[in-house]
């Protein structure tokens, strides 16, 4: 019983070398080493292939599984470094993670690697270091994921691609456009730059309105093969590259990557439409498409994913609008004109309210006597950003999106009214008669008829004093509303005037059934009456036959754009009635006109008065 000496027991637990354990103590003794050998047993039938390393990172044992992994044999793999069996050395971060749970400083660590199988063939193995409690050691576990990756990637797929061309969709479109706009463009071979072509197929809503969607969407397939085609042979060393995508519908586009320039997207679109225009044969069906591009090339450099789709959308209306069949490419000129014209449209209501348009008024003069007769009213905009701009920047969009309804009251009252307070100013000469142009749109949108006798009744001027001006191609269409719209205010004494004449219908015989007055010949006519030496023939044979019908019609004709005497010379030979143009006056403020006025007595009023 006496004696301290200790002896090793089985597995090497310390038993003491002079006490002889108890029943207890020996049963506890051998239920620990059967776990043991149960713990080696099911670590060496395990289908996961794990390894047992030290801190240094030496394989202490490894499983049949690593084995059948690697190739080898368990025994083969004791004392070889863990890292360099799974390459968990071939990224710095990888590495100082493993090398973290080594030290006992990190509980655990996971990673995925890309191993090559015995076989040859390529497997993806899900890593996993977790240290091994109270031993010094980590336990090293590879997972084979290669069929579970496959399945994602498969997913993956089938969740970027359109199923019905297979091509990326429009999630991967934008996945690798932001890619590339996040590149570095100072990396090697990169040109720094990125080109698109945007594009939509004319007219493919016939094909599914009269074919059905299952003849359009072959079709879709078959454009889509094409430009894949056109994409192959057009990329980076003709050997391809360039992304095709079906951003839904029937648009679809090529993104280039690292673009050598406009001339390349150029190159591009051509051999698209080219591609495109050959016909399509689906099924016994023979179908023909074309196609129009929006192309946009620039610098990665301070270019956005958004900002270089808005302005391949918006180069892809200006091919539609400029006839569709056709690529065009962005235009920064254009596109600020476009900007500004919305920025026009969003701020033109608020302008009326917030007083800042203007009239200036014109001098409609008799040719005979050199008289001012009336005034052309002209509406200004004093914009706070632009300046001054004149009725050609912004009457059209106010046409567009119904202003010019309210801005044409604004016009027609305004006119009225300083025509008024001219006559009250000046009673000893005839009063000027006010013409102000018209939309056909404030006809149809409004009861202009009511809107120009309860004017002329707030302002007291005379109807007769009034003149509405509409454009030829307004006045010569005119039917039901619009027509009768016009008798009325004939009836009421108002005169109506047809402006540019001579540039739009031309149907001389509707002059007879019009309540119209007076015409304005159009300003292209008598440009051609520079002098008789450069003298246009044919447009003066044409001026004196529109002067003589509209006078045997009973109307009156004016010649707009009248900037030289002889022009104004020769119009007076072939009889027209009132000139407009600088060789009088431009347009100026009602305060000019009130001097004019208040010179003295005009011919008629001394011929009165004598």
């Amino acid at each position: 019983m006496s004696g301290t000496s200790e002896g090793q027991g089985p597995a090497g637990v310390a038993v003491p070398g002079s006490i002889r354990p108890s029943v207890t103590e020996r049963h506890n003794f051998g239920r620990t080493a059967s776990e043991l050998r149960d713990y080696r047993a099911a670590f060496n039938a395990a289908q996961l292939a794990m390894a047992v390393v030290d801190h240094r990172g030496l394989v202490i044992s490894a499983n049949e599984a690593l084995a059948a992994l690697l190739g080898t044999r368990p025994t083969e793999l004791r004392d070889r470094y863990a890292a360099d069996l799974i390459d968990l050395a071939s990224d710095a971060r990888t590495w100082h993670a493993y090398r973290e749970v080594l030290r006992g400083r990190r509980s655990r660590f996971r990673c995925t690697r890309r191993l090559k199988h015995p076989d040859g063939r390529a497997l993806w193995a899900e890593v996993t270091v977790s240290p091994v409690p109270e031993s010094g050691t980590v336990l090293l576990s590879v997972a084979d994921i290669s069929d579970r990756r496959e399945l994602r990637a498969r997913l993956r797929h089938l969740q970027m691609h359109d199923p019905v061309t297979r091509l990326p969709n429009r999630t991967l479109f934008f996945e690798r456009l932001t890619a590339a706009l996040e590149s570095s463009p100072y990396d090697q071979g990169s040109t720094g730059r990125i080109g698109l072509c945007y594009l939509d197929l004319d007219g493919f809503k016939a094909v599914n309105d009269t074919l059905g969607h299952r003849v359009g969407d072959r079709l879709l397939a078959a454009v889509a093969t094409r430009l894949a085609e056109c994409a192959d042979a057009g990329g980076p060393g003709h050997g391809g590259g360039h992304l095709v995508a079906r951003l839904g519908g029937d648009e679809f586009a090529i993104l280039v990557e690292d673009s050598t320039g406009t001339e390349q997207l150029a190159d591009l679109a051509r051999s698209v439409l080219a591609a495109l225009q050959e016909p399509f044969d689906l099924a016994g069906q023979r179908l023909s498409v074309s196609a129009s591009i929006g192309v946009v090339e620039r610098a990665v450099s301070g270019t956005s994913a958004t900002g270089l789709m808005q302005a391949a959308d918006t180069t892809l209306y200006w091919a539609k609008e400029d006839g569709k069949s056709r690529w065009t490419l962005f235009d920064p000129e254009r596109n600020a004109h476009r900007m500004t014209r919305q920025a026009l449209s969003s701020m033109l209501r608020p302008a009326v309210e917030r007083g800042e348009f203007t009239l200036e008024y014109q001098p409609l003069v008799g040719m005979a006597d050199g008289v001012t007769r009336g005034v052309e009213a002209l509406v200004r905009w004093n914009h706070p950003q632009f300046g001054t701009l004149t009725p050609n920047r912004f009457v059209a969009i106010a046409e567009e999106d119904g202003s010019i309804v309210q801005l044409g009251q604004w016009v027609l009252r305004t006119a009225c009214r300083q025509a008024r307070q001219w006559q009250l100013d000046h009673p000893d000469v005839p009063p000027l008669f006010v013409s102000v142009n018209v939309a056909v749109r404030q006809v149809w949108d409004s009861d202009l008829v009511a809107d120009v006798a309860e004017i002329l009744a707030e302002t007291g001027l005379p109807a007769h004093l009034l003149q509405l001006e509409l454009t030829e191609s307004a006045v010569m269409g005119s039917a039901g509303r619009p027509l009768q719209a016009l008798q009325a205010l004939s009836d009421m004494g108002v005169h109506i005037a047809i402006d540019d004449f001579g540039t739009g219908y031309s149907n001389l015989a509707y002059l007879s059934r019009l309540p119209v007055s007076v015409l304005k010949l159009d300003g292209t006519f008598v440009r051609g009456f520079q002098d008789e030496a450069h003298a246009n023939p044919a447009d003066e044979t044409i001026v004196q036959a529109l002067v003589e019908l509209a006078h045997r019609l009973g109307l009156t004709v004016t010649a707009e754009c009248v900037e030289t005497s002889g022009q104004a010379s020769r119009l007076r030979r072939i009889g027209c009635d009132t000139g407009q143009g600088w060789l009088y006056s431009r347009a100026v403020g009602p305060d000019r006109i009130a001097e004019m006025l208040g010179a003295g007595p005009r011919p008629q009023a001394a011929a009165a008065s004598g």
